[in-house]
Parts: structure tokens; sequence; C-alpha cells
């Protein structure tokens, strides 16, 4: 199937699954700090390790997933007032269009895939992804209309060929813009350049990507443990495609076309090298690598210590730190 999608339902789309009934009424900060709460914190109530694979370990972080979810709803959020200067910094941010078509890519890429998953625990938890993907979208959507940010006509949205690459190039992505994205989130609220109401408005989505992230790390690992060994190769010959296809992407700007055909450059490098955007002060590579590494262990801190976390990132922050450490010392 490789069709153009302009209407998106995840419901229609995956056998089984309900969208969640989100609140209604006016906003209510109460409830809004309950849900981040929980959200945040969930330790499973089962005994002994889950090993890799299992189906407690496939049961669990499902049951984390549903359990966490927060049922804030876009159409109440509150979008604070901002000065000219501080409207000016927003609309500054060459962000918002590649964000906007990044989650619309996302939600699809979600569906299409857990449409394609036999369990129904981890189909339905991967809808799930998909439907807060569509969230996101619409967040964003509904921030840029309230502040006037203009943006270009957002492309087609193509239903993919191949649903698990599309799937783990997604999932793979998120799993390094988040680690960057946690810390330059952390200077933006540090700085002082963005009122800390918008900050607070953003904070949901923030803790629901750390979520995702940590839903697709324990997915490759259940996912590669339960196919055949011959399978696996090629599992792991797409893993590695998947990552030289998003470095090659991050190298510098990729092109593209927007909805009206033009060409137009984005900067898919933004969560590496955006930091001086969001404060004031300078702000060395090692500082800001330090940052991504505490707050990725913040925002994973209240799960269960035995559901898996992305490492490729972290890692390859400790090691490049290492090596500018060791170069100061030089």
């Amino acid at each position: 199937m490789d069709h153009m999608v302009d209407v998106f339902d995840t419901e229609a789309m995956v056998p089984g699954f309900t969208a969640p009934v989100l609140p209604t009424g006016p906003f209510d900060p109460a409830a809004v700090e309950a849900a981040d709460k929980v959200s945040r914190y969930w330790t499973s109530d089962a005994t002994g390790p889950f090993k890799v694979g299992s189906d407690i370990h496939k049961r669990e972080v499902c049951r984390m997933f549903r359990e966490t979810f927060n049922p804030y709803r876009p159409s109440v959020l509150e979008w604070p007032k901002l000065t000219p200067q501080e409207l000016a910094r927003i609309t500054a941010l060459p962000i918002w269009d590649i964000a906007v078509e990044t989650e619309g890519k996302a939600r699809l890429r979600m569906a299409a895939y857990a449409k394609t998953v036999a369990d129904p625990d981890m189909r339905l938890a991967l809808a799930l992804n998909a439907w807060e993907e569509n969230r996101h979208k619409e967040v964003l959507s509904k921030m840029v209309t309230h502040y006037g940010i203009p943006l270009v006509k957002e492309p087609p949205y193509i239903y993919p060929t191949d649903a698990e690459w599309a799937y783990m190039v997604t999932g793979y992505s998120e799993c390094i813009d988040s680690f960057f994205a946690f810390g330059l989130f952390k200077v933006a609220q540090r700085s002082g350049l963005f009122p800390q109401e918008l900050i607070d408005t953003f904070e949901p989505v923030m803790q629901e990507e750390c979520r995702h992230i940590l839903l697709f790390a324990n997915w490759v690992a259940w996912h590669r443990k339960n196919m055949p060994w011959w399978r696996r190769i090629a599992f792991e010959f797409k893993v590695f495609r998947v990552y030289c296809f998003l470095g090659w992407e991050r190298i510098g700007l990729a092109r593209s076309l927007d909805g009206d055909g033009n060409e137009r450059t984005q900067d898919n490098n933004f969560t590496v090298n955006g930091a001086q955007s969001m404060t004031a002060d300078d702000l060395s590579l090692p500082e800001l690598l330090q940052l991504c590494l505490d707050e990725d262990e913040h925002r994973f801190s209240g799960y269960d210590k035995r559901l898996l976390r992305p490492t490729t990132a972290p890692t390859l922050a400790r090691f490049a730190l290492k090596f500018m450490k060791k170069k100061k010392k030089a």
C-alpha cells in the first residue's frame, strides 16, 4: 500500500483500538498536576526480573504505557500571553515546520506498523502511541495558530510501503532527538528567555516523549528476542541501515518539498546545535551534553528499573565527554 493519507484516524486503522476519552470542561490545575504525577511514576507489582522478550516483559511495558497515560486535552491548554520580545524569540526558532511535519509522519508510521502486529497488547500500546503523536501535532498546531507563527503548507503524508522500517526510523530518531530535547528544554527553562507558563504548558508533551522512547526501547528488545535467528540477521542489518539513514539526515540540511511543491531546507539537527537559541549565556558542548545526560536520567527515574532504557545517545554522550575531558587536560 502506497498512498496519500488526508484524514488520520487511529481507531479506523488499527483493529481493536479505542481512542481514550479525554476530560471535558474548563482547565483544572489540580487535575493536571495529578495526571502529571501519574505519567511520571510507575512501578510494576510483578515480582522478579523481567526477562527480555518474555511475556511478562511485554505485558508490563504495555501496562506501563497504558497506566501512565496523561489525559490532557489540547483544546483546553492555556497559552500564556507573550511580550513582543518573547513572541519574536518563539517565532524565530527554525523548528515549527519540521516539528509539525515530524509528528504527522510519526502518527501515521506508528499506526501503520501497529496494524501489522499480531500480539494484542503490543498492538494496542503502539496504537496508543500513534494516537498520542497525533495529539502532539494538535498541540503544536494550536500553538502556532494562537501565536500567529507562519508555517509552510504541509506536504502529503504517504502510507509507508515498509511499515516496520518506517516505525524504526521514527523510533530511533525520537530516541536521539529526545535525548537532546530534554537538555534543550531545561536550557530554555533556566534561561528565562521564555515564560515559565509556556514551559509548563509543554511539560506534559516532553514527558510523553519519554514514555514513547521507553516503549520503543522495550519493543526493540522484545521484538528482537521473539524472531528466528535468520530473521534476526535481517533485522540487525535493518537497524544498521536506519542508523546510517539518520546519520546522513543529520550531517547537514536535508532538502524536501513543502505542500506547494517548493523546495525548502530544514534543520534536522536543531536538537544538537540549537542551544544558543534557547539562552543568552554561552553554553559549551560539554555543558550541553552533561545537561542532556542529567535530564535523561531524571526523566526516566520514575519508571520501573526493570524496563530497558534507550542507551545509544547517552552512551555516545558519555564517550564524547570522556574524550573532551582528556583533550582538555592535555
